[in-house]
């Protein structure tokens, strides 16, 4: 045991190092607080319903009505409990408090990486903090990004296993592949796991030509198979997650349109502009050197300071008014703040460190391995594409022809991958400069070009910033006309203040580079010393480490803070009810709607589905049949026809002048079920869209001629003489009770989607069909019925079984692989 202790010493101490350090940057989790995330908490509020129904069963329901009339809960909260990832996922979130575990993983998981790269540990420690702590990875912690946060920190592991698998460590390799890579899917951000595949298609490539001029292609491609093997492998144990979400996505907006007439809405996919809204601006790439060279975040926290240049212009040219609330003012309505780039706005840069940029320029003059090759191909790569809209040229390539690259959004987030890169490169320079390939004059040479090069940047920013920026936005004239406009024309004081504002973004970036001027020169002489032998390689690495780590982490703080914590009362109680809140949730009906309008734009926003089940909501991944139905008819007027078939009883506006909140009762909504006289058949969508414009919802149905075959209207009465009723409701299980004479249609006021739910009259399954667009509807034979809407997804419970054997058979593949890996050591040591 000693000697275990021995040989692992200075490991166990680097993790005890990652651990205080986290603890220190998160101190406020010692009190009892926990991080204020504006994403967490509008999950909060989308997850209410199935929050609720498993505390009191147990088990979460797969379906909730709480957003957009009804939706699969599969991108909200689903329990995937044969999938032994979940619980490695729980283990990561519940041993630490939040966000501790993500930044340890972020550490553990790059250090992993730089150890498996035979790098010195404290230099492996400083290449582990250089990615955990690039200002991304804690930018979107502070925004609550969490999926995707736990999806980064698994890049490290996972190309730590396919390096292990590339040197002929096989079963190991791949049994770790085959973890990592069931730890990053079961992540649930599929987003960012396929940015990291585009990284390693680029690996794979270079490596198969470095076999084929090796002559090694036999032992390529034996890796090859085991890597496919444990991507397989993580896939089956991901299956639940990877069917319902494919099978889903297909029916979202990312999927295929319905409408035809809509030439604004893509054929399939994401609208491009949307897609593009966040696209990484061509000039903004600098502030990987110098984070606030664009202004850092969409924020007037400089500019409302009385030594700023926009406070004193405000306070001369406005007086009487509160500088403060004028800068308020401007910002909330002209857009214009800190941040000068072309994005909608922006929590912060992409910030790599001032350290480690020189390094990477160093590793690109020293470095001879071929991953130099694969680390510049697919970081420029990736570049490129972040440019979103600002490079189409490139980007659109890959949005119109690569499978799947349609499917997202905020193309920018696709330097996350970068961020691992761009370090590790980095630190396999220092590696190179410490194996001694290169003559000690050489390597102080191109360390010195190195420093000439960043640090020339930030010497040319630090003095003349405007030789190559313009600190304007690309809109400063219409800036300028608004401006003027709201000062009652006085265009010499609008200027001042434009002047101003432009002014405090120089120094904003003045400052930043003289700040990383001297990181990059501390950076220099630690390793220069080391080169030349002037310090020790333990105390060099040891300070690279810490200056590393001091540089990131002031850069940090700017956008993850104390102040982002408060206690965990305050968010347990942030959903606080209004008075109208309080009266709607007394009505005693299990199922109806509530249309809020006092938020503005009701469809961006989940707050109102924390207390009620709403015809708004927010979710990237909402049906596309029903954002059909929003864009057409609930956007630019409001259908009351479409809100009462809808079933929304209750509507809530908010006084203009008073901001007091009023509540509606819709006395039309059509309630839970009804039968309706007549049928009304489409051809398609655009004439199913059409006839909803102006209809009686109570009164007839409109059917696409699809479904035809479902309604025999030989035998139909009018439903007028009879019932249906809802008697139990759990939103993925329905019950009602009907009785009528004759066969009717019964329209439900539930959202159609044919991929899980079932329809059971007195418990024998029976078909349904489309109506109203976004609706359920059935024939309905005569008599007294026991009808049920069951939602039971054969994606989910058949992917939950392949789930289970695939778990198995990876806990078999990791105790085989390390069991094997053991008597390679022992039968070693013997020899």
């Amino acid at each position: 045991m000693n000697n275990w202790f021995n040989k692992n010493g200075v490991h166990l101490a680097i993790i005890a190092f990652f651990v205080v350090i986290t603890f220190a940057y998160f101190s406020p989790v010692l009190q009892g607080k926990a991080p204020q995330q504006g994403d967490v908490l509008q999950a909060k509020a989308m997850q209410k319903e199935i929050m609720d129904i498993k505390a009191k069963d147990g088990k979460g329901p797969l379906w909730t009505n709480q957003m957009f009339g009804g939706m699969p809960a599969y991108q909200i909260w689903v329990q995937y409990p044969l999938n032994i990832t979940t619980y490695g996922i729980d283990v990561i979130k519940g041993i630490f408090p939040d966000p501790v575990g993500t930044v340890l993983l972020y550490l553990l998981g790059a250090y992993l990486l730089f150890c498996v790269l035979k790098i010195n540990p404290w230099l492996a420690a400083a290449g582990a903090i250089a990615f955990a702590f690039t200002s991304y990875n804690f930018i979107i912690i502070a925004a609550g990004h969490s999926n995707k946060a736990l999806a980064i920190g698994f890049f490290a592991p996972i190309l730590a296993a396919i390096i292990l698998t590339l040197r002929g460590r096989y079963l190991v390799g791949a049994s770790l592949l085959a973890l990592f890579m069931a730890l990053e899917i079961r992540s649930n951000h599929i987003q960012m796991t396929y940015y990291l595949f585009i990284a390693l298609f680029i690996l794979a490539c270079i490596e198969l030509y470095h076999a084929f001029k090796a002559k090694q292609l036999p032992a390529f491609g034996k890796s090859i198979a085991y890597i496919v093997a444990g991507i397989i492998l993580s896939v089956l144990v991901n299956a639940g997650t990877l069917w319902t979400t494919y099978e889903y996505g297909k029916e979202t907006i990312r999927g295929k349109s319905n409408l035809t007439t809509d030439k604004a809405e893509p054929a399939n996919g994401l609208d491009k502009e949307y897609a593009y809204q966040w696209s990484q601006g061509v000039g903004e790439s600098f502030s990987f050197l110098i984070p606030n060279i664009y202004g850092g975040a969409s924020s007037i926290d400089e500019m409302i300071k009385p030594e700023s240049n926009t406070y004193k212009a405000v306070e001369k040219n406005l007086q009487g008014v509160d500088p403060k609330q004028a800068i308020g003012y401007v910002a909330q309505n002209l857009g214009t703040n800190q941040y000068w780039g072309n994005k909608p706005g922006t929590s912060g840069p992409y910030y790599f460190g001032a350290i480690i940029c020189f390094l990477f320029v160093f590793g690109l003059f020293i470095v001879k391995h071929r991953w130099k090759w694969w680390i510049l191909g697919a970081s420029v790569l990736l570049l490129f594409l972040s440019f979103g809209q600002n490079l189409p040229f490139i980007s659109d390539i890959f949005f119109d022809y690569l499978p799947g690259y349609n499917k997202f959004r905020a193309v920018e987030s696709i330097l996350a991958v970068v961020g691992l890169l761009v370090p590790l490169l980095a630190i396999l320079a220092i590696k190179e400069a410490q194996e001694g390939q290169y003559d000690q004059k050489y390597l102080v040479q191109r360390l010195t070009w190195s420093a000439c090069i960043t640090g020339g940047f930030a010497l040319i920013i630090a003095v003349i910033p405007t030789a190559f920026f313009s600190f304007t936005q690309t809109n400063q004239a219409q800036v300028l006309d608004a401006l003027t406009q709201t000062l009652q024309n006085n265009r010499g004081a609008a200027i001042e203040i434009l002047n101003g504002v432009v002014a405090d973004r120089v120094a904003l970036a003045r400052a930043d580079a003289l700040r990383n001027l001297l990181f990059i020169a501390i950076g220099f002489g630690i390793t220069w010393a080391f080169i030349t032998k002037k310090m020790n390689m333990q105390l060099a690495f040891g300070l690279l480490a810490l200056f590393v780590l001091i540089d990131l982490w002031q850069v940090d703080r700017r956008y993850l803070n104390n102040q982002n914590f408060v206690s965990k009362n305050d968010l347990n109680n942030h959903y606080q009810p209004r008075d109208v809140d309080n009266f709607i949730s007394a009505d005693k009906d299990p199922n109806f709607r509530v249309f809020d309008l006092s938020l503005g734009d009701p469809f961006k926003s989940a707050e109102t589905s924390y207390f009620h089940k709403t015809v708004g909501g927010f979710h990237s991944a909402r049906l596309k049949r029903f954002q059909e139905l929003v864009d057409n008819q609930l956007t630019k007027s409001i259908n009351q026809d479409v809100l009462d078939m809808l079933n929304t009883k209750y509507i809530i506006t908010q006084d203009p002048q008073t901001g007091s909140y009023k509540m509606q009762r819709n006395a039309t909504a059509a309630g839970n079920a009804w039968f309706v006289q007549s049928v009304q058949f489409a051809r398609n969508a655009d004439e199913e869209m059409k006839a909803i414009s102006s209809f009686d919802a109570k009164k007839e149905a409109i059917v696409d001629e699809s479904f035809k075959a479902s309604i025999d209207t030989k035998r139909l009465g009018t439903g007028q003489e009879g019932f249906i009723k809802l008697t139990a409701y759990n939103p993925d299980h329905l019950t009602y009770e009907y009785s009528t004479a004759k066969d009717v249609i019964a329209v439900f006021s539930e959202i159609y989607y044919n991929k899980g739910w079932k329809m059971y009259i007195d418990g024998v399954e029976k078909p349904y069909f489309r109506a109203d667009y976004v609706l359920r509807a059935a024939q309905l034979e005569a008599g007294n019925h026991k009808l049920e809407f069951i939602f039971h997804p054969t994606a989910y419970y058949a992917g939950e079984k392949i789930s289970l054997a695939g778990s198995i058979l990876l806990l078999a593949c990791l105790g085989f692989g390390f069991y094997s890996e053991e008597k390679k050591k022992k039968k070693s040591a013997k020899v």
